[in-house]
């Protein structure tokens, strides 16, 4: 299903279209009749001839390269299909395995007598299921308000990027049950003046990403660094086994994951990447990946500006909580 906003495109190019195959279409009838009747003898008629000769080629150039164009956007139109099939695909298993597993230990703690213990193991892996279909709901949220613009209101802050980061790295590893030793952070005093909450999505989804395809047990590296007087790199490295490189510009996509999506392991809804890419391109940065020297793995290096040298006021540190966003 193609956005409402993308529909304009092709049914304004088909009119188009139809319009230019009308005019060629009158102008070649017009052409013959002068021909059949033997009015192009006179120099008159002559260069009315070449006048709708040259405004024949014209039209017949625009009518091809309107197929053209039209090919392309149903080529488009079918890759986004596609993706689309592979997000329903992802969505319904993300939906479906909590679903089935707070089922199976409701009915199990309903038909059978269970001690205490087993009482207080069933009730932490029902909540891990709750919060699994709550982190979905709040990854599709986070999509539709990228999709539509940030609140305008939202005023920018100084941002402490040190504390954001790390606050991000503990809140993955808690989600995956890792030591937070798991993420090394290189990251000096270096305050950017954002909007919170962008740089969340942005940090959380990457750190995600590079803790879910990595190697096991998963190594990350985040390293910082100021370039110039106002703007910052941040580097994140994980040892998992890379992204081919004709990949690498696909995986920003909306709905794009490697591989088939019913025959790989990895929970996601290929929706991760994509916020990065809006994310970077709203603060104005720039985003590479590229492989590693030392080893297999993939960077992910990240530029924006907004370097604050003398912070006055940063804003408020925030507890770590679950990511709201999965590739």
């Amino acid at each position: 299903m193609l956005e409402r906003r993308s529909l304009k495109a092709p049914i304004a190019l088909g009119v188009v279209m139809i319009v230019l195959v009308v005019i060629l279409a009158a102008v070649w009838i017009f052409g013959n009749v002068l021909g059949a009747t033997g009015n192009l003898g006179s120099s008159g008629s002559a260069a009315v001839f070449w006048v709708m000769l040259a405004t024949g080629a014209v039209l017949l150039a625009g009518v091809l390269a309107g197929v053209i164009a039209y090919l392309t956007l149903t080529v488009k139109a079918f890759n986004l299909n596609r993706r689309q099939s592979n997000f329903i695909d992802a969505v319904t298993h993300e939906l479906k395995s909590p679903i089935a597993s707070l089922k199976l230990y409701l009915q199990t703690m309903t038909r059978r007598n269970v001690d205490e213990q087993q009482q207080q193991d069933f009730h932490r892996f029902m909540l891990e299921d709750v919060e699994r279909l709550d982190l979905l709901i709040n990854h599709l949220l986070d999509v539709a308000r990228i999709d539509r613009g940030l609140d305008p209101a939202r005023e920018e802050s100084p941002v402490p990027l040190n504390q954001l980061i790390t606050q991000c790295a503990s809140a993955i590893c808690l989600r995956y049950r890792l030591p937070v030793e798991t993420v090394r952070i290189d990251c000096p005093s270096i305050v950017v003046q954002s909007r919170l909450v962008q740089l969340e999505i942005l940090f959380r989804n990457l750190l995600d990403n590079a803790i879910k395809y990595g190697g096991s047990p998963p190594r990350v590296d985040v390293t910082a660094k100021q370039v110039g007087d106002d703007e910052v790199t941040v580097q994140i490295v994980d040892n998992g086994p890379g992204i081919p490189s004709n990949q690498r510009r696909k995986v920003f996509g909306r709905f794009i994951r490697l591989g088939n999506e019913l025959e790989r392991s990895t929970p996601g809804t290929g929706l991760g990447l994509y916020l990065v890419r809006n994310v970077v391109k709203s603060i104005g940065g720039s985003i590479r990946v590229h492989d590693r020297s030392d080893g297999s793995g993939t960077i992910f290096e990240v530029t924006f500006g907004g370097v604050v040298t003398e912070p006055a006021e940063v804003a408020p540190r925030r507890d770590p909580q679950p990511s709201p966003t999965t590739t």
